[in-house]
């Protein structure tokens, strides 16, 4: 029978790693590995923090300052309309019996554009007529009335000179007068009377034919045979008419931020979106003052003139207008990138710090306190020597892409900074 030998207990600690040697050798691998890895982070540190990897890893963009005119303008939005525009009403009720024209139709001043039904106006013009008739008959036989006791009055009058004639009769023959000399006075105002309803018939007869106010074309009719006008509490419009559709006008709002630089007199040019890239020309004639306030948002009217011969534009067009305010010639100017841009901050320290690999400290300047600084001197950068160097400038109009430069250390041709870049991307 075979016995089995009891297994050491150190071989056992061997086998399964916990022996001293075998703890030794393990602490001596994570040592080493610890060592390997302080390298490496020390020389990602250092290569972090070095002024020169720093300057190495940003490429710069740069636009040359160049001397060119600037023109300076103000976007305004609005609509295209016809100079004169026309809405032509009735000023009497009936009933539509004729209409002469459609829209776009050309009209002359004077042109009856629809006709209202006239035979009730015409009755009534008959009553008129025969009213003054009538009146005119009473005046005759209050006239013939008043020669009658006018000539009693007088017999009556030698009578009682004479003494043959009570007074009481004269007296009579006074008021009988009196009375036949009112009765002429009275037929005579009935006579007026039935010619002024006879003159407001036949203006309304007159009205019955809705005619053109001006020479133009027609925009819109609104109104078609057999339709009943009613005018008592307020005219219907009818017809709208344009004057001439060769000399338009652009209606644009003003902001209010803008409208102490434009004036009256001013050029400017706009674009619809039927003629995409086409600008129009046009000059403001009139600025209004009275404000448009529109979700809390103040804009004036300016009124445009646009010269429409080749009648391309219609009303009612959006337009988005361009108001030349200033205009400078050969002056400096650098982008308006130029003004936004700083440079990225350079780290100086080159010390090692792990937290510093971890939680970065921002690139931005310390800087030093701000001071107040007038709006239009600014800080550009120009690309010397491969680095930036700070210029101060003095700014002075802008057209919204370029800036004018008034003073400062600049010339034509210096390579402006407008954006940098890290040099892998």
């Amino acid at each position: 029978m075979n016995m089995q030998k009891p297994i050491d207990p150190a071989e056992i600690e061997a086998a399964i790693g916990l022996d001293s040697r075998s703890k030794t050798k393990r602490w001596s691998r994570k040592f080493v590995y610890f060592l390997i890895g302080a390298a490496a982070l020390g020389s990602l540190a250092y290569w972090y923090g070095s002024p020169d990897s720093s300057a190495a890893r940003f490429v710069y963009d740069t636009t040359p300052a160049v001397m060119t005119p600037l023109t300076v303008t103000v976007t305004a939005t609005g609509t295209v309309q016809p100079t004169t525009q026309v809405d032509v009403s009735s000023e009497i009720s009936g009933v539509v019996r004729t209409v002469n024209v459609d829209n776009n139709s050309l009209v002359k001043k004077g042109d009856v554009l629809a006709g209202l039904d006239v035979k009730r106006l015409n009755a009534q013009l008959g009553r008129a007529k025969a009213t003054l008739a009538a009146s005119e008959a009473k005046l005759a036989d209050a006239k013939a009335t008043l020669e009658q006791r006018r000539l009693a009055y007088e017999r009556q009058a030698a009578l009682s000179k004479k003494g043959f004639a009570a007074t009481q009769t004269l007296d009579d023959a006074t008021a009988t007068r009196d009375s036949a000399i009112a009765a002429v006075a009275s037929a005579e105002a009935d006579i007026e009377v039935a010619k002024a309803d006879i003159a407001l018939q036949e203006i309304d007869i007159g009205k019955s034919s809705i005619v053109s106010p001006v020479d133009g074309i027609v925009l819109k009719r609104a109104v078609q045979p057999g339709q009943t006008v009613a005018s008592s509490l307020q005219a219907p419009i009818l017809f709208t008419l344009a004057e001439d559709l060769k000399r338009m006008q652009v209606e644009a709002n003003i902001d209010e931020a803008d409208i102490g630089a434009v004036k009256a007199g001013q050029d400017a040019q706009f674009t619809v979106d039927a003629y995409p890239g086409k600008a129009f020309p046009a000059k403001i004639e009139t600025l209004e003052f009275s404000p448009l306030t529109t979700d809390g948002v103040v804009t004036y009217k300016a009124i445009l003139t646009v010269d429409n011969t080749e009648l391309l534009l219609r009303p009612g067009m959006t337009a988005t207008a361009q108001i030349i305010t200033q205009k400078v010639q050969d002056t400096l100017a650098v982008p308006n990138a130029a003004l936004r841009y700083q440079p990225p901050q350079r780290r100086t320290e080159t010390g090692f710090d792990l937290t510093r690999i971890f939680f970065p400290r921002p690139r931005g300047g310390r800087g030093e306190p701000k001071r107040d600084t007038p709006a239009n001197e600014r800080s550009i950068y120009v690309l010397k020597d491969g680095k930036p160097q700070q210029v101060s400038v003095t700014t002075g109009v802008t057209d919204g892409k370029l800036t004018q430069i008034i003073e400062g250390d600049l010339k034509d041709g210096d390579p402006v900074i407008t954006t940098s870049r890290s040099a892998g991307q």
